[in-house]
């Protein structure tokens, strides 16, 4: 067992309810832990653009699907609520990175796109934050981020299909 801080919850767990198996804590905790400490690593390309990661993510999803997208795809993109995928909006729209279009059959739909200065901004910051994540990677090898990458994606599927989450 290694000796991060989830290996310290699990001995405590342990020696207070030695009769459970508290191997799911230790790759549940471990999973968690890892996504708190990524959610609070900021990049210098983000901040400097002023865009949380989350708006980072909901400019990435207009960028690399190509289309307009209503905000409810927008929140299956990015898994987010709708209420936080409206509060994003709301700001990069003021800033003029993205612009709502009315849907002409239905006026309650609304279709969201990059302006140009939001694709120029995601094309410029996106090289800088990927080389910033291979930074944050770098105590892996190329196997070891490879074979990693592999695990963590076939217990997605899973997750995905016993929670009913399906990506399209």
């Amino acid at each position: 067992m290694t000796d991060d801080t989830v290996a310290a919850v699990v001995r405590q767990w342990q020696a207070i309810h030695p009769e459970l198996d508290t191997a799911p804590m230790e790759l549940i905790g471990r999973i968690n832990r890892c996504a708190a400490l990524l959610h609070q690593a900021e990049s210098a390309a983000l901040r400097d653009a002023k865009l949380s990661r989350p708006e980072f993510d909901l400019l990435g999803a207009l960028r690399r699907t190509a289309r307009d997208l209503t905000p409810s795809e927008l929140a299956r993109e990015t898994f987010s609520s709708g209420a936080a995928v409206t509060k994003r909006l709301r700001q990069l729209t003021d800033r003029g990175l993205v612009e709502r279009r009315t849907d002409d059959r239905d006026r309650r739909v609304a279709h969201v796109r990059l302006t140009t200065r939001g694709r120029n901004l995601l094309d410029t910051i996106l090289p800088a934050q990927l080389a910033f994540e291979r930074t944050i990677l770098a105590g892996l090898t190329q196997q070891q981020s490879q074979a990693l990458a592999t695990r963590l994606g076939e217990l997605l599927i899973q997750l995905e299909g016993r929670l009913g989450v399906h990506r399209r």
